[in-house]
């Protein structure tokens, strides 16, 4: 009673002034923490024929018995994913492959429990003959959307199958800065990795090209890189090509730096599981203006993490950990990818 008391005593001045420094202040503590998730989600279909792609195994007669139960269960499981990671406060960004199309991506944000948190989207268009696509999902109060561009790659070896679009999103953050994003889904390894590298290299040159005109264009570009790349951070594509180094000094404003590259050794670290082997191929990649304390838009403790909850993941027969997955073969298991989910955190001054 006394503090509303003595407010009523200052001017009516000195009271909006301090109702906006406090507001003000609320504001950019929600800030402070900036999430973005990067997530292969293992083969979001829907339950519908594509006549133009090749989805057949995921129609409710298809090999996968792909029935609207299983589809709406998948859909709860990425849901759940992106709230665990969220914590206390939901992704501000969500990066997202294997994505079918525009409506697993309208039905995830508005038919599972994610509807709650109020995210906007955009998916790409890509010539992927499965129909698998890219996508990023955006919470408009800390991301406003200023432009979208997809890129399509082309190889060169003409024999190279069509492949994922990279997605491109600019947005402008709550300081007025902009944020350029990009998400990514590499050529896959099919036929082996050596027989696809070329095809991996083309990708990593075009992204190459589309972040060198950032920093052309707007001096101090903030640029993050989100994907699954299908190499990992010291192969050639993203080491040579793309030219994402080690976070060591001396770092460069104009440079790219892969968050995980440093960890390359480690014993049982990763986020894709091969022959009984864990491997990198989730990744971000950050500009290094973002690498300084200084900077208006920085990487919190310069570092990413792999989300590696219990609930994601299974063991094998050999006691081992596993992601816990929506099928192993042809068997449906009802978990939740293949992959584990990577994620960072910004500061926003």
């Amino acid at each position: 009673m006394r503090i509303r008391h003595l407010l009523f005593r200052l001017p009516v001045e000195t009271v909006v002034l301090s109702v906006l420094m406090i507001l003000l202040s609320v504001r950019s503590s929600a800030q402070e923490n900036f999430r973005i998730l990067f997530y292969n989600v293992e083969n979001l279909f829907d339950t519908l024929d594509d006549p133009a792609k090749n989805d057949e195994d995921f129609l409710p007669e298809g090999k996968r018995r792909w029935t609207g139960w299983k589809y709406r269960e998948k859909l709860k499981n990425i849901a759940r994913v992106i709230t665990a990671v969220g914590g206390m406060q939901s992704p501000a960004l969500v990066g997202l492959c294997e994505v079918e199309n525009n409506k697993v991506i309208f039905d995830l944000t508005t038919k599972s429990p994610l509807r709650a948190q109020c995210y906007d989207y955009i998916v790409t268009d890509s010539p992927d003959k499965r129909g698998m696509d890219v996508a990023l999902l955006y919470q408009r109060h800390r991301f406003n959307l200023l432009e979208k561009n997809e890129y399509r790659i082309h190889f060169s070896k003409p024999a190279a199958r069509p492949s994922r679009n990279i997605l491109h999103a600019v947005g402008q953050l709550i300081n007025g800065d902009t944020l350029d994003v990009f998400v990514c889904h590499f050529p896959s390894r099919s036929g082996g990795r050596l027989a696809s590298e070329q095809a991996r290299g083309d990708a990593a040159a075009l992204l190459r090209n589309k972040t060198d005109s950032l920093f052309r264009l707007r001096g101090k570009a903030y640029i993050v890189i989100m994907g699954d790349f299908n190499d990992q951070p010291d192969d050639k594509s993203l080491s040579r090509i793309l030219g994402a180094q080690k976070v060591s000094n001396p770092i460069t404003e104009k440079g790219l730096y892969n968050l995980f590259y440093h960890r390359m050794k480690e014993i049982d670290f990763g986020t894709y599981k091969f022959q009984g082997h864990w491997e990198v191929l989730d990744q971000f990649i950050v500009s290094g203006n973002m690498l300084s304390t200084i900077s208006s838009v920085s990487l919190k403790n310069n570092e990413a993490t792999v989300f590696n909850a219990d609930f994601l993941l299974e063991e094998d027969k050999n006691g081992k950990k596993r992601p816990y997955r929506t099928y192993m073969g042809p068997v449906y298991k009802g978990g939740f990818s293949d992959h584990l989910p990577i994620y960072i955190d910004l500061r926003i001054k």
